[in-house]
């Protein structure tokens, strides 16, 4: 996710989400100690990063590498998040399931048909092959316009039409589910991404932010329907936007109170991220290659 003029909006706090602290005033060494803590506990999930430094999407990974980097993950987490089934990344579930761990497995859809059809035949192969434990058909393909709705949807349909037993949903941001509601009725489970960041909320209101995001999108979703967060994290260097301001002190705190407020809620969660990838600044600008909890060489950064 990035930022876009016309998405931007301006935080309002909510009386109908109550107000809830986790961590108020800690010292570097009380909020360093904290961090690991909740990491070794184990957290729900996170984004798997695919590219080591001078790769790039596009490029071939090796299912070596992806064992590599999975190992890293593997005693922090339960489960991993892939974003595409072509390139190397259909490996991801293959060793996450190797490895024990459950798969939120998506197919990338743009404009491209033709890769469309790669994607989602790839999606439905490794489904179909007991590696993949929820479905995500295109990401934040509304956001960038990539897709026309009905387009979207006859994705979606044809995937639940092909995987009966395996929920099938689509990642975007909260409030898509909110002004799309033939989206979220077809979905069988909401992936919907919170980024107080990414909305210029200063990280003194981000959880209260995070909070209202994720209720927005239950509300729209009903209290029947299964709700993930499939993105949300707090870059730890770049630049600032609005009142959003990265750095190491602010991204420990941010990853500790998301995963505590989803543990103790009993919400399902995939960090974003669990590397840097020094490709994003191209998408993103120079704050897109800091949002890992590990660094580009795969070094524990906090």
């Amino acid at each position: 996710m990035s930022f876009r003029k016309e998405k931007y909006l301006k935080y309002k706090e909510s009386d109908s989400v109550a107000k809830l602290a986790y961590i108020d005033e800690l010292t570097g060494d009380e909020t360093v100690h904290l961090f690991h803590e909740v990491l070794n506990d184990g957290i729900n999930g996170f984004c798997f990063s695919m590219y080591e430094e001078g790769q790039k999407p596009g490029d071939i990974i090796s299912k070596d590498q992806i064992h590599r980097r999975m190992l890293k993950l593997e005693p922090h987490t339960q489960g991993v998040r892939s974003f595409s089934c072509t390139e190397g990344n259909e490996l991801v579930p293959v060793v996450a399931k190797e490895l024990g761990m459950t798969t939120l497995v998506g197919a990338w859809l743009g404009s491209d048909k033709e890769k469309n059809k790669e994607e989602i035949d790839g999606l439905i192969k490794l489904a179909k092959e007991g590696y993949v434990d929820i479905a995500a058909v295109g990401n934040e393909v509304l956001y960038r316009d990539d897709l026309s709705e009905e387009e979207l949807i006859e994705y979606i349909q044809y995937v639940k039409s092909e995987l009966k037993d395996i929920p099938v949903g689509y990642v975007d941001a909260y409030y898509e589910f909110v002004e799309r509601p033939a989206i979220t009725d077809l979905c069988d489970v909401i992936l919907c991404n919170c980024y107080p960041y990414w909305e210029g909320t200063s990280f003194q209101d981000s959880f209260q932010h995070m909070r209202q995001m994720y209720y927005q999108a239950k509300e729209a979703a009903g209290d029947d329907k299964r709700i993930i967060i499939t993105e949300t994290g707090w870059p730890s260097q770049g630049e600032g936007l609005g009142g959003a301001l990265p750095g190491k002190e602010h991204a420990m705190k941010y990853f500790i109170n998301a995963n505590l407020w989803c543990h103790d809620e009993d919400i399902e969660i995939f960090y974003f991220s669990s590397f840097d990838e020094s490709w994003k600044v191209s998408d993103e600008g120079e704050v897109g290659a800091y949002w890992g909890v590990w660094d580009k060489n795969g070094e524990l950064k906090f």
